[in-house]
């Protein structure tokens, strides 16, 4: 995915504005989802485990988010973008648990538990084979112990570690009061401090 992803979606907006004003805040709008697209992609990937599946969520959030909030100031996007992009989530994992009661019906297994969720970016840092793979194991298992969090836990977890949001922006993000953000959020640090062990940092 890449920047022309926030341009087709600004455009969905934008066909019949005109004037300089409106050109400004769809160019902020195109840099906003530009920024925002690879955090947002790895969010949803861990979410639901299917990068083709992730991207589509995230490209539906970005045109909504255009939409229908692109005239609201751009310091409330963020909250709102992954409030759309949560509930966009859910509605997916509603979907597949649908389906998996209905291939379990039908004696069907689910053919993609073999899916790997391994960032294929490549080591800039100039590390050693052996520290890279270090570094690689550890984002799995950091990976693989948040997908076992509670659904609620594991947003404001991601929201508040990997977008960086406060606690006001992630319960406006996941449709909640402050103080349920702050209590979600310390019994992930919690869990995973348990299951990581040494390896949490």
């Amino acid at each position: 995915m890449n920047a022309c992803v926030a341009s087709f979606a600004v455009s969905c907006n934008a066909e019949d504005r005109t004037g300089v004003n409106t050109l400004q805040s769809e160019a902020k709008l195109n840099r906003f989802l530009a920024d925002v697209e690879k955090r947002a992609l790895r969010i949803a990937e861990i979410n639901i485990r299917d990068r083709d599946e992730a991207l589509d969520l995230v490209q539906d959030a970005m045109i909504k988010l255009a939409r229908n909030y692109a005239d609201r100031p751009a310091s409330e996007w963020t909250p709102l973008f992954y409030r759309i992009l949560q509930n966009r989530i859910r509605d997916w994992q509603r979907r597949q648990a649908v389906r998996n009661r209905v291939m379990v019906w039908f004696g069907k297994g689910n053919e993609d538990q073999d899916y790997d969720p391994v960032a294929a970016a490549p080591d800039l840092a100039g590390r050693a084979p052996d520290e890279e793979l270090q570094t690689r194991e550890a984002m799995q298992n950091l990976e693989a112990a948040i997908a076992e969090l509670p659904a609620r836990q594991r947003e404001a977890f991601m929201l508040r570690m990997f977008e960086g949001l406060d606690v006001a922006g992630t319960a406006v993000a996941m449709g909640c009061g402050e103080g349920s953000v702050k209590t979600h959020y310390s019994r992930a640090v919690h869990s995973l401090r348990e299951t990581l062990g040494e390896h949490w940092q």
